[in-house]
């Protein structure tokens, strides 16, 4: 049975920092998409950042245009965990965060629908 467990999530100020992590039970992330989802209050979710890590060749990864420069996703394969790093939090930066995984090995352009297991969900909330 596939689990993946999110943690790391709370409250901060602007331009305060948070980090995400997504612990893998019953899965390997490596070689595979995993990314970071969001989903404010009233909006629909959307993807934050992606990563596709080969083993030996390399990564590739994805950001939406809102984060970039400000959040790093990466992997730890010896700990089989996903992180998100977000530096430099804005009030819309707000939204319930979720670790998502493919479940087939392969190339994806990170779009919800190519996700098959998806985390409970933490809470980023960022106010002053």
């Amino acid at each position: 049975q596939v689990q993946l467990v999110e943690a790391g999530g709370g409250s901060v100020q602007p331009g305060g920092s948070l980090r995400l992590s997504c612990a893998a039970s019953g899965y390997i992330i490596s070689n595979r998409c995993t990314a970071w989802f969001r989903q404010a209050p009233g909006k629909e979710r959307e993807v934050v950042a992606g990563v596709y890590l080969i083993d030996q060749v390399g990564s590739r990864t994805k950001y939406a245009d809102s984060v970039k420069g400000r959040f790093t996703i990466s992997q730890d394969k010896a700990k089989n965990t996903l992180y998100l790093e977000m530096n430099s939090l804005k009030p819309e930066d707000t939204a319930m965060y979720y670790c998502a995984a493919r479940k087939f090995a392969g190339y994806c352009v990170f779009v919800e629908s190519e996700f098959n297991y998806w985390g409970q969900g933490t809470p980023v909330t960022v106010s002053s």
